[in-house]
């Protein structure tokens, strides 16, 4: 088996989300599985995992919806299956807000507000700072702690936050969660071929 690829999880899969995810994965030099867009999402794990194999480059972003279900969706269920492949290693996922409070939430490592500032409080729909640090409701968020991923960055509805994170914009927030993941994953340093190991590594 080959290097695995590197891939970045998406928790949102509307119309919104799949052009700025685009535009981010462009503005990375990566791909975007854009056939995962949905709401809710349509496409199984295996097809998934068929189509980020198959992608040249380097990070590819994949898009989970369950459209406001509670519960295991078809947007969790397939992504279930994508972070547990043996050929695909998750670098980080952005855990994005839900509409209204409900049952589903998950522990994010850090957030990002709409002002575009890190914050260890989850944030919620808007891009506002919640009172719970390290915790974020949202729709398709509830499996993420049981895939032990090294980098949950919790974010607002993307492409919207008050037009903060709008498409004409750049879409500056969810760049932002992007690079984050890029970073923390030394994705930079492989790419060039001279990654510095992290403490724990040496």
């Amino acid at each position: 088996m080959g290097q695995r690829r590197k891939v970045i999880l998406v928790t949102d899969g509307d119309i919104y989300a799949a052009k700025t995810i685009e535009l981010a994965a462009k503005n990375v030099g990566g791909r975007c599985i854009s056939s995962s867009k949905g709401n809710p999402s349509k496409r199984t794990g295996p097809e998934l995992v068929q189509m980020i194999l198959k992608t040249p480059y380097d990070p590819v972003f994949v898009m989970f919806d369950d459209s406001g279900l509670t519960g295991e969706g078809t947007g969790e269920t397939a992504m279930k299956h994508v972070a547990r492949h043996p050929e695909i290693e998750v670098i980080g996922a952005i855990a994005v807000a839900s509409k209204t409070h409900q049952a589903e939430w998950t522990k994010v490592h850090v957030s990002i507000d709409r002002e575009g500032e890190l914050t260890e409080y989850g944030v919620d729909k808007h891009g506002l700072p919640e009172m719970e640090p390290h915790k974020m409701s949202g729709d398709t968020v509830y499996c993420l702690d049981s895939l032990n991923l090294p980098l949950v960055v919790g974010i607002g509805d993307i492409g919207k936050m008050g037009r903060k994170d709008d498409l004409s914009k750049g879409s500056p927030i969810t760049m932002k969660a992007v690079e984050l993941i890029l970073e923390r994953s030394g994705f930079h340093e492989e790419r060039q071929g001279k990654r510095v190991p992290r403490p724990e590594e040496k």
